[in-house]
């Protein structure tokens, strides 16, 4: 898209106006990895994000460098390390733009980053130190609104006439919910009445976004989550999902994919499945999946496969290549630890859930270690625990927000890493399981019969390898003995299966597949207390 090459005189005035892979370390409960796979097949050539394991930073909260009690992008450089051991390849950073709020969205300016997190040289130095380490980073965009102190909105509420007046939207009387009092009218904005909706049916306002855009893409970032993308156009009552939305997406993206097509689009519909990601084909690259979200925690939690066989049935229908981003819990929701109610062993089967489902895996910051927090926002988002000393590693200041008091008590990553048994570990080692084994990344998906509502499997195929992978997880804090499994439309020669173990440190009992099918198969006597186990069944 030639126009963004350009630097319209928009932009200038909008710039003036705005200025004022990891080694897995093996241990007690996890075998050696087996051989490399002989491919029969070419595979096709993925996206890079199809691959990736994310990790969402809020930087306020996630390392401080110079003491002044606020993350910043230095301090996440000197954590790249740690974030390359865990096995991560892709970071989402958390609003990066200056704004009046901790939060930052609402933002005063788009072509700027936030001073407290430091200056666009420490930025740049963050993008390059991952881009070393083969890791992308993705930023958020928020571009429902902005903040009603950005420039434009200032100028626009204080003068009917001013350039910016259209790229926010008025009425001269109250036309009901989501509008607010402005100085010379109402404005519209869904979210709050700091944050003024900006106005897609004009033009300009289009253009500003496309080209800023442009902006971040061109230094080296690596793609966009899209904040509110449903909410963006409005058609009358109608505030989201509208045909208007989408149009306005389908143009955005194919600007996006024109001069950058291996930008990464993420799109937050909020409470959206596998179904709206079909729908939203061509406008974004993923949307979050929320559907297998919440069914892996309630599974954890509830300690049944209904609501993860579910959702996992209804992503298989509606996107079977599993063409979606996944999670557990988000900066908008209380932490997954806490909504397991502090229990480490279902915090275990949640990273097992998490880890083997199909789509691209997001964690949380803090999540391999088991922070909690709850509601409001700002004790969802408390500091990242590094370990026992004083405001926990995190800065030698003081800490913009209280820190959570279990730090001390060993819930920080020091004293994580050093126990064999952690959920660090634990994280750690499924990562470097799904980053070794295609099959658990991109491979098809079966959910085979338990005959126990207690125990989850899921078969993971991968066609081009010809691996296949079993996952298989007690969600209970009971021994299961009962349990056989059957399945059906394997891609397995007939004949006996010796499967080997990847993770779980017991060896299997034998499989025999039949017409690519087996019946009543108890990989293991019995199954542990939240017991987690992956097998290959071949190669």
């Amino acid at each position: 898209m030639k126009t963004w090459k350009k630097i319209s005189l928009l932009f200038l005035i909008f710039a003036l106006m705005a200025a004022c892979a990891p080694s897995a370390t093996t241990s007690p409960q996890t075998a050696s990895p087996a051989p490399a796979a002989t491919a029969t097949l070419q595979p096709p050539s993925l996206p890079w994000w199809r691959k990736a394991v994310f990790y969402e930073i809020f930087v306020r909260s996630f390392q401080d460098s110079n003491g002044d009690g606020i993350g910043d992008f230095n301090g996440i450089t000197n954590r790249l390390d740690y974030l390359q051991d865990l096995g991560v390849t892709a970071l989402w950073l958390m609003p990066i733009n200056p704004s009046p709020s901790y939060h930052g969205y609402d933002v005063l300016n788009y072509y700027a980053v936030n001073p407290q997190y430091g200056t666009m040289a420490d930025f740049k130095k963050l993008l390059a130190e991952a881009h070393k380490r083969d890791m992308r980073v993705i930023m958020d965009l928020v571009l429902n609104h902005t903040s009603n102190q950005h420039p434009f909105f200032v100028s626009a509420n204080s003068d009917v006439n001013s350039p910016y007046r259209d790229f926010y939207r008025w009425a001269a009387t109250y036309p009901g919910t989501h509008w607010h009092t402005g100085n010379t009218g109402f404005y519209y904005g869904f979210f709050s009445d700091r944050m003024p909706d900006l106005n897609y049916a004009n033009p300009a306002v289009t253009t500003q976004i496309e080209q800023m855009s442009a902006f971040w893409l061109e230094m080296g970032v690596d793609g966009f989550r899209i904040d509110a993308a449903k909410h963006l156009v409005e058609e009358g009552e109608k505030f989201e999902n509208t045909v208007s939305n989408h149009a306005w997406l389908k143009g955005y993206y194919a600007a996006i994919k024109t001069d950058f097509p291996n930008a990464y689009t993420l799109g937050e519909i909020y409470g959206a499945g596998a179904l709206v990601s079909k729908i939203y084909q061509n406008e974004l690259d993923h949307i979050f999946n929320f559907e297998v979200a919440s069914g892996s925690v309630n599974s954890a939690l509830g300690q049944a496969n209904s609501g993860i066989n579910s959702a996992i049935t209804f992503a298989k229908k509606d996107n079977p290549q599993g063409d979606f981003a996944t999670f557990l819990t988000n900066h908008d929701q209380e932490r997954v630890m806490s909504t397991l109610r502090g229990d480490v062993n279902k915090a275990k089967v949640a990273a097992a859930l998490l880890l083997t489902a199909p789509g691209t895996p997001f964690l949380y910051y803090g999540e391999e270690i088991g922070m909690t927090g709850k509601k409001p926002d700002e004790y969802i988002r408390t500091p990242m625990q590094w370990d026992a000393s004083p405001n926990t590693g995190f800065t030698s200041g003081q800490p913009w927000i209280e820190i959570n008091a279990d730090f001390a008590s060993g819930t920080n990553v020091a004293a994580e890493q050093a126990d064999p048994a952690s959920l660090w570990n634990l994280y750690r080692q499924l990562i470097a399981l799904r980053r070794a084994h295609p099959a658990l990344s991109m491979g098809d998906t079966l959910l085979p019969e338990t005959a126990n509502r207690g125990v989850y499997a899921l078969l993971r195929v991968d066609s081009f390898s010809g691996e296949t992978l079993l996952a298989l997880v007690n969600l209970t804090g009971e021994p299961i003995s009962q349990y056989a499994l059957s399945a059906s439309g394997l891609p397995l020669p007939d004949g006996e299966a010796a499967p080997q173990t990847l993770f779980g440190g017991e060896t299997a009992a034998g499989v025999t597949i039949s017409g690519g099918a087996f019946h009543a198969w108890q990989p293991l006597d019995s199954l542990p207390p939240y017991g987690i186990f992956i097998f290959q069944l071949s190669r």
